[in-house]
């Protein structure tokens, strides 16, 4: 099989492998193995249609549904048109090809497809990866449409066609198929915020099919399965978590419902229906004990309640085909957080005692978010990925002493102390925590991205 590229984007056309002998002749018309590997995308078929049409210029279409079609040809022999009615810069783009049992061609969602037989009983069959939907988006386009102006071999008026077909809208009158959706979960957290402005346009607001999710919109410790029409969307980012790393100890059917049970249950979403999830964990779901940076193959061994229901989350987001299980650390963003905490002990004159023996990298909302858009963008192989900031590795006591150095205090103010001294005689339970928390960025960077240093956000963040 040979697979080419055309005008359109994502529109693909196959030649196939036809053996024939004396008894008739024999094609692989889907084998998802070779054709992946080729370049077709693994669309995931769901159903087999035919339109079997008797007569030579029975003419169908332009349709574009929001499902992705394999078409091919059983019988007999079309010319077939593409016209791109997808929201976007390709909108109106036209491909013509003829199509016999040699030849397919696949069809990305949001791309009118039309087709007139050659031949007398031609058998026109495509395979589909959603099933018809009355609330589904789609778009039509009249098959005389002067600005796509197809060179159909049989004219329109000696073609069968139908009344519906014959009453489609001009281009200029057709409303595009908007893209497939995203939805963050977590929209009130600091990396959901961090996420609405990444998305957002400079001065403007996040576009229509990127979707934001609190807990009140959507759930997790519910059934999902009808919350949304979900082959409507393409990416789930889960940015939503229990977080109260102390609270888990003792409040832990909340940690789990929320970190381990609720990320199952958008992992089976997103395998039924072909969705990338992105799942944000934790540097929590090591022991800390390793004399160096963690690797994504290293072994999880957590020892906090809240570091095991995040390994727990980060089990079940691996059974969606397409996931990236992005670990992080030390997260910095809008609201309360460690370093507004010292930049406000340090202006109101009280000298804190931080911990020295937790080594760590800073990573800010922003870089976390955009590392998260980069690995969707440029469509980095599925995985785990670690995304902290780069730089040297600081502890929180040092860090402390940079914020009163950065705020123009004195850095003397900040006196040193162990993690065991700090948490002795605490009111209520108190999480292990891991002495090491460096996450090795290599993999990451092999994508193509570079974490910003930790020490020079924390200087941007504080100038801000």
């Amino acid at each position: 099989m040979r697979l080419h590229e055309t005008p359109i984007e994502g529109l693909l056309l196959a030649e196939l492998d036809v053996h024939g002998d004396a008894r008739g002749w024999f094609k692989e018309n889907w084998q998802r193995e070779k054709m992946t590997a080729l370049g077709l995308p693994d669309f995931g078929p769901v159903q087999n249609n035919i339109s079997f049409n008797e007569k030579v210029g029975t003419t169908r279409g332009i349709h574009a549904e929001p499902w992705d079609k394999w078409v091919s040809v059983a019988t007999g022999r079309i010319f077939g048109a593409w016209v791109d009615l997808r929201e976007g810069s390709g909108f109106g783009q036209v491909f013509t090809a003829e199509i016999d049992p040699s030849t397919a061609i696949f069809v990305p969602r949001g791309v009118g497809n039309a087709f007139q037989t050659l031949e007398p009983s031609t058998a026109y069959t495509y395979l589909v990866n959603d099933h018809w939907s009355p609330d589904a988006s789609y778009a039509f386009l009249n098959l005389a449409d002067e600005t796509a102006a197809i060179d159909w071999p049989i004219a329109l008026e000696d073609a069968e066609r139908s009344d519906k077909d014959r009453a489609h809208p001009r281009l200029a009158e057709v409303t595009p198929v908007p893209p497939k959706k995203t939805l963050v979960i977590g929209a009130n957290g600091q990396l959901g915020r961090a996420l609405r402005e990444a998305y957002a346009a400079p001065g403007s607001v996040a576009p229509a099919h990127v979707e934001f999710a609190t807990r009140d919109d959507l759930d997790l410790t519910g059934d999902i399965s009808g919350a949304r029409r979900w082959r409507d969307y393409g990416v789930i980012i889960n940015a939503g978590a229990y977080t109260a790393v102390d609270g888990a100890e003792t409040d832990r059917a909340s940690a789990w419902a929320a970190n381990a049970t609720g990320t199952a249950r958008l992992a089976r979403i997103a395998a039924e229906n072909g969705i990338t999830l992105v799942h944000v964990s934790s540097d929590y779901v090591f022991d800390g004990s390793a004399p160096r940076p963690y690797v994504e193959t290293d072994d999880v061994c957590p020892t906090s309640v809240y570091g095991q229901t995040k390994a727990a989350g980060d089990v079940a987001a691996a059974t969606a085909p397409r996931h990236y299980i992005v670990r992080t650390s030390w997260v910095i963003g809008e609201g309360k957080n460690f370093v507004r905490t010292m930049a406000q002990l340090a202006e109101r004159g009280v000298d804190p005692s931080v911990v020295d023996d937790q080594v760590g990298r800073l990573t800010f909302t922003s870089e976390l978010a955009r590392g998260i858009r980069h690995l969707l963008q440029t469509h980095a192989p599925f995985g785990i990925y670690h995304l902290t900031g780069s730089g040297e590795p600081r502890s929180w006591h040092e860090i402390a002493r940079r914020v009163f150095e950065l705020t123009g205090h004195a850095p003397d103010r900040v006196s040193a102390v162990s993690t065991a001294d700090y948490f002795a005689g605490a009111a209520g339970p108190v999480a292990p925590r891991p002495a090491n928390s460096v996450l090795d960025l290599t993999k990451l960077e092999q994508t193509g991205f570079s974490p910003a240093d930790h020490e020079e956000s924390l200087a941007a963040y504080l100038a801000e």
